[in-house]
């Protein structure tokens, strides 16, 4: 258990969400809405465009869904107004 608490420690967010399952949160800029996102490797890529004027900001979620069921990533993406 210390070693794996030593090891995630020096790790990136994204890693973690990515390799070894569990939450990423991210604010999106303001007035800015979530239109995709994937992985490549360790890396998260999501691409934003600015929000019409009557659009309503969501919390988005983007999910890993596993062969195995274990050690799955989700990642919320939560939009905002300016």
């Amino acid at each position: 258990m210390v070693f794996m608490l030593l090891m995630t420690s020096s790790c990136t967010e994204n890693y973690v969400a990515r390799e070894l399952g569990g939450t990423l949160k991210i604010n999106v800029e303001p007035g800015y809405k979530v239109t995709s996102a994937t992985w490549k490797e360790d890396d998260l890529f999501y691409f934003i465009e600015p929000m019409e004027e009557n659009y309503s900001p969501k919390e988005k979620k983007f999910i890993e869904s596993s062969s195995y069921g274990i050690l799955e990533s989700t990642v919320i993406f939560k939009e905002s107004k300016k």
